[in-house]
């Protein structure tokens, strides 16, 4: 029998103490240790270090100061590298995973032959049971998947994808289109991306990134990551953005017609007011 492989998580964090501990608490009902995370700590100041001190197990990564998402993920990813984790979780701290989350991104991955993989998740309130919740939803949605998607709130890489590419792009700003760089150069190198059904997180929804626009004092649509820098990068004039624009809208249809021909659920769920609402 094949050894397990081994897996790393990292996770950014950025004050947000209680989403934080909701996020570690989850990971260990779900089996993981905390020698297997790496938590990097932007320059919080709301008690988090502090926190983080009481959990020995964890490998904690103190900046100062907030040096940005990409930054903080190839701290994460490169402590990661070296202690030789066959995959590395990139995820959000303001997620809860369910029961189950590890070993079905795995299984898919390893099964279908991916590279880059996301779980299913649900956005917004966390006023559900969210184990009961999963258990039917990845009862009903295991078999779905999205090929070519995946989402900057929580992705599993494989090792050899870093090896290829190298680390995230840190002139993207202190948060955004990070995550898009890079599904972009790995698809563009040939690697295999998808969003499965076998796995299910819940995501509270951008908290971190509200909480750095508020302690900046800008508004809630100013952008934190380098717009113009990632436009040029890949090169994306307007008439390419708005032919992918096009193209994405008529891809998650479809995607969102053949899930819910299967089940009542589709791989992007939006929970408010006690409902899950058509997405």
């Amino acid at each position: 029998m094949a050894a397990r492989p081994t897996v790393l998580f990292v996770i950014p964090v950025y004050n947000q103490l209680d989403y934080t501990r909701q996020c570690l608490d989850s990971l260990n009902r779900d089996g993981v240790l905390e020698r297997d995370v790496v938590v990097v700590d932007n320059g919080s100041a709301d008690g988090t270090r502090e926190f983080l001190a009481t959990r020995p197990d964890l490998r904690v990564i103190a900046n100062e100061t907030n040096r940005g998402c990409s930054a903080a993920w190839n701290q994460g990813v490169e402590a990661a590298l070296a202690a030789a984790a066959d995959w590395i979780i990139v995820i959000n701290n303001d997620v809860v995973v369910a029961t189950g989350f590890q070993d079905g991104m795995l299984d898919f991955a390893t099964r279908a032959g991916f590279d880059i993989v996301s779980p299913a998740m649900g956005e917004g309130e966390l006023d559900y049971d969210l184990q009961a919740f999963a258990r039917e939803y990845v009862g009903r949605m295991a078999g779905s998947s999205r090929p070519g998607v995946a989402s900057g709130v929580c992705f599993m890489v494989k090792r050899s994808v870093f090896e290829t590419l190298g680390l995230f792009d840190a002139q993207l700003g202190l948060a955004g289109y990070e995550d898009e760089d890079f599904f972009r150069r790995a698809r563009r190198a040939g690697f295999r991306i998808a969003t499965t059904g076998q796995a299910y997180l819940h995501h509270y929804g951008s908290v971190t990134q509200k909480g750095v626009k508020a302690s900046m004092g800008v508004s809630g649509k100013a952008r934190l990551g380098n717009r113009e820098y990632f436009r040029r990068k890949h090169r994306l004039h307007w008439a390419r953005r708005r032919t992918e624009k096009v193209w994405d809208a008529i891809r998650t249809t479809y995607w969102k017609w053949r899930e819910r021909r299967q089940s009542v659920f589709t791989l992007r769920l939006r929970r408010r007011n006690g409902a899950w609402l058509r997405r």
